[in-house]
């Protein structure tokens, strides 16, 4: 790799925003050069271009002399260009990488230690300039737009209208990147890395075409007869029957052989014809919509935790927890799986508790034949991430330090532990002690220790946990050696709940901590129950789950409340 080429001559100090340099001229290039350069290579001269050849240029003169750096874009059109043009950075060699966040912001770095400046677009900055705000706020269409003083205000405005800021690049775009082990299609052919799973990204739906043999397949050599024809014949599929607001269900099976009383029966239906089975096989390109729905409900299961609950039924294979517990789902395998052509699967929602036995999801082919190629594709997105299983909880010693010098001092009744404790044992664990203590910091980390003391793995505090200058359990719990503490989180009610840990050293196991608002004492449901049975099947719990829990996080305040049946 060559030293990356500079601007000549010109400087300017780091972080200045004083205009560093003639705005008639783009590093080496006078501004009707630059208008050529860019039109030949992008084929007209775009304003982001125009724009971009200032941020890379300003950039290139804030890296110390003789670096070798990389870039990264954080917009996809346009801007790429540029750095193309005036850098030795390129997509085709791995120093130029897209990072599309749809801002007009670009960062070039060390390559070895990702130290670098970030240039973008500073809106505050283009007041003088309405054109460049109609253009980068689009407020006005291309067509609306006057390209000539559009350009006149880019030249005008040069570098003036940028920011540079200091920054560290995450450790995932410095150094050189390895596509590491390369396996071979089972499905295509074709070479791929292996880290990518059972088959390349095409066969897993991500080709940005279809394939001839694959876009319009042909029809599977069905056989449709009128019900006069089809006594004495076997049928193709199960045919279900609806009677509205009383029952649902499969009238016929696949397989079943059809006599003269059926055809009444069929045209109570509304059935003129059936498909069934004639000598004629279909073709090994096509599988049948049971053997798809079983051997999909076999790859679905990521553990003995969940398993098919019996044969196909109207096309459909339902899966079943095996065990009590939490279940969960691996959300981006689910939805992979749903993005394929003529496949399905619905399930329960992640996180619910479960009971040996229930149904927790269903899936089936959409058509009565699937093609085999989709077939394949769905089942090797299943071996490389299979979406569910069900965590068992564990039986905790369950500790609860009561906070409140109110309830310390006897002056209110505690309510808190009549409360939790049945939840606590309706989850099959125990309330193994309970401390009380007034809203002191010092006697809170002294409960902490004495329930530790106590051999409790799971503690939870209550109230304590708002913003009133009498509100010290946070401190407390710090004193008492609580770390990885996280605090407030989107889930009304129980916007204040508290989660953390202690580590334990020679211990089975560290100790949980759940802080639980005073909400918990007049709603009865609230972050508390969304928590806790995560905590004990020992599902990690991180920031980005949390914040996640803000979607369907506002309860509904029912006048009888009907968790876990609803979305809170």
């Amino acid at each position: 790799m060559t030293t990356q080429s500079r601007a000549p001559e010109r400087d300017v100090s780091k972080n200045s925003d004083a205009r560093p340099m003639p705005s008639d001229a783009v590093g080496q290039y006078t501004f009707e050069e630059y208008l050529e350069l860019i039109s030949r290579f992008h084929s007209y001269p775009a304003p982001g271009l125009i724009v971009g050849g200032y941020m890379v240029e300003l950039a290139k003169r804030h890296m110390p002399e003789g670096s070798l750096f990389d870039a990264v874009s954080e917009a996809a059109s346009c801007l790429p260009d540029a750095v193309q043009l005036l850098t030795p950075c390129t997509a085709g060699n791995g120093w130029l990488k897209v990072v599309n966040l749809d801002r007009y912001a670009l960062t070039l770095f060390n390559k070895y230690t990702g130290q670098g400046v970030r240039v973008a677009l500073d809106v505050s900055k283009c007041a003088p300039y309405q054109h460049i705000l109609d253009w980068y706020l689009k407020r006005k269409t291309k067509q609306e737009q006057d390209s000539e003083a559009l350009r006149a205000e880019m030249r005008a405005a040069g570098e003036s209208i940028l920011t540079v800021t200091e920054v560290q690049v995450a450790p995932e775009y410095v150094g050189k990147t390895s596509k590491g082990p390369i396996d071979v299609c089972p499905i295509c052919g074709e070479a791929f890395p292996k880290a990518h799973g059972a088959v390349c990204k095409g066969c897993q739906g991500g080709a940005p075409y279809v394939e001839q043999s694959e876009a319009v397949p042909p029809v599977p050599p069905l056989t449709a007869v009128g019900l006069d024809d089809a006594v004495g014949k076997t049928a193709l599929h199960d045919m279900t029957q609806i009677e509205p607001g009383r029952s649902k269900g499969p009238a016929f099976k696949a397989g079943q052989t059809l006599n003269i009383g059926d055809v009444c029966r069929l045209q109570q239906m509304g059935k003129n014809r059936v498909y069934v089975r004639e000598d004629a096989e279909v073709g090994p390109e096509w599988v049948h919509e049971d053997d798809a729905a079983i051997a999909f409900a076999k790859a679905m299961c990521a553990d003995t935790s969940t398993a098919p609950a019996g044969p196909p039924r109207e096309g459909k294979v339902n899966l079943q927890a095996m065990r009590d517990g939490l279940f969960l789902v691996d959300e981006a395998a689910l939805e992979a799986f749903n993005l394929l052509p003529e496949v399905v699967c619905a399930s329960r929602h992640t996180h619910s508790l479960v009971r040996a036995g229930e149904c927790v999801a269903g899936t089936r082919a959409v058509p009565l034949y699937l093609p085999r190629a989709n077939y394949h594709k769905a089942l090797a997105l299943l071996e490389r991430a299979a979406p569910f299983r069900v965590a068992p909880l564990r039986q905790a010693a369950v500790g609860l330090l009561i906070t409140g010098s109110e309830v310390f001092t006897g002056i209110i009744e505690d309510k808190f532990e009549p409360t939790l404790t049945p939840k606590i044992k309706a989850w099959g664990s125990e309330v193994r002690k309970t401390v009380k203590t007034p809203d002191d910091r010092a006697a809170i980390a002294a409960g902490m220790r004495e329930l530790m003391d106590a051999g409790c793995d799971l503690i939870v505090t209550t109230a304590g946990l708002s913003v009133d200058p009498d509100d010290v359990t946070r401190q407390g719990l710090m004193d008492a050696g609580v770390a990885d503490m996280r605090y407030g989180m989107p889930v009304l009610p129980g916007a204040m709940t508290l989660i953390a840990g202690i580590e334990t050293p020679g211990e089975a196991r560290d100790v949980q901590v759940l802080g639980v608002p005073a909400c918990a004492l007049f709603f009865p449901t609230t972050s508390f129950d969304l928590l806790m049975p995560r905590l004990l099947a020992d599902v990690e719990i991180t920031r980005r789950d949390l914040a996640r829990m803000g979607h369907g996080g506002m309860c509904k305040e029912c006048e009888v409340c009907a968790h876990p049946h609803c979305p809170f």
